[in-house]
């Protein structure tokens, strides 16, 4: 018998972007997979797979605490239907609710995936400090109960949650994001033309969209000459969501360019001279490794996650966070330095091939997966042979 796998994923887009590629290899390894997930544009694709696909209710958003008890008996519902042997939540509120489940259902092996802490543990304590314990109590409560092992994507995450006494040392795991498809995410020179600076992400304020813009008046006033580029989806479903009307605001007075979500960012990346992200707090940022990947010096803030893909002056620049000016200087400084550019580019496109291939994260998960189901799981032999 297979053992069978089951995601717990608040959004199909995100599976399909994230958490794909895992999915794929542990089904060559001998797992079948069950992706549980919000349906909006992906279930063609994700059951073209071979996954099985179950469409949920749960919203990230949701406040109504009869909906959410709601969802919560439901994931009860489909973890003793399904009967997986491992279930895999991936990010806050998956490991919340999915916990709880999967105590309730008798899951016997429960991974909680966290892609970064979030809103609630980003440095304003005077707008989060409630909503932060909160979280602080019931991610406790919730991963005692199901004695899960939690991952984490970088080091300083693991010690906000061993620090707030969240979870036992010996109970994390630090395996480095998702990884990234090296086939597909490859150098090639930017068009011709005026250099382009690109931010890419969700257009939230928590990724320094609203830095970026001020460091674009600023540079503007200084005569440099650039286009200045957002690339992402407006996601309404997370608490710092930046209007569309706003956006539309900054195109017309700053003359920034937003060319919205794109599922073909290796076309996008070859388009950009310089990628920037000055985000509050990450987990792992993919992003920021796929235009590494893509050979692309990079700007980023002194955060975590962020310090964990850029090393400051060997595979991109750090600047503080909040500090448009500071950003404003680095864009300027790299616009202008070709030669720098592309030495900051290629260290960066080396780092994400040593330590990021989506088949090296993968094969981490493989092993955890075998670490904790013990004999029922896939023998190594076919791991080895789901990454080649």
């Amino acid at each position: 018998m297979r053992p069978r796998l089951l995601f717990l994923i608040t959004e199909d887009w995100t599976f399909w972007e994230i958490r794909r590629d895992l999915a794929r290899l542990a089904r060559e390894a001998g797992y079948d997979v069950t992706v549980a997930t919000r349906v909006t544009a992906h279930a063609e694709r994700i059951r073209q797979e071979g996954f099985e696909l179950i469409p949920i209710m749960m919203l990230r958003e949701g406040r109504n605490p009869f909906r959410e008890l709601r969802t919560l008996f439901e994931l009860v519902r489909i973890y003793r239907r399904v009967r997986p042997q491992i279930v895999q939540h991936v990010a806050m509120k998956p490991v919340l609710y999915g916990s709880l489940a999967a105590w309730v259902a008798r899951i016997p092996v429960v991974i909680n995936v966290f892609g970064g802490l979030g809103y609630a543990f980003t440095d304003r304590p005077q707008d989060t400090s409630v909503l932060r314990s909160i979280l602080q109590r019931g991610l406790r409560w919730a991963i005692a109960l199901s004695r899960s092992v939690v991952v984490v994507q970088n080091q300083d995450d693991r010690d906000v949650l061993i620090q707030e006494h969240i979870v036992d040392p010996s109970r994390i795991r630090l395996i480095a994001g998702s990884g990234v498809d090296l086939h597909r995410f490859v150098p090639v020179e930017p068009p011709s033309g005026d250099p382009i600076v690109m931010l890419v992400g969700r257009m939230l304020w928590d990724k320094g969209v609203g830095e970026f813009v001020e460091a674009v008046a600023q540079l503007k006033k200084q005569g440099v000459c650039a286009r200045f580029v957002l690339v992402g989806r407006c996601d309404q479903g997370n608490p710092t969501a930046i209007p569309e009307a706003q956006l539309q605001r900054w195109i017309r007075e700053y003359g920034v360019e937003w060319w919205g979500h794109r599922e073909d960012l290796p076309t996008v990346f070859g388009q950009a001279t310089l990628v920037v992200l000055p985000s509050y707090r990450e987990g792992l940022p993919k992003v920021l490794l796929e235009a590494a990947a893509c050979g692309k010096a990079v700007i980023a803030t002194d955060v975590p996650g962020c310090r964990s893909v850029v090393h400051h002056q060997q595979t991109g620049l750090l600047v503080p966070v909040h500090d448009a000016a500071a950003l404003a200087e680095a864009i300027a400084g790299l616009v202008g330095n070709a030669e720098q550019r592309m030495i900051l580019g290629e260290a960066a496109r080396q780092f994400v091939m040593r330590e990021h291939s989506s088949k090296k994260i993968s094969a981490a998960f493989l092993s955890l997966y075998r670490e904790l189901l013990g004999p029922s799981a896939p023998a190594p032999a076919m791991i080895q042979d789901a990454w080649p």
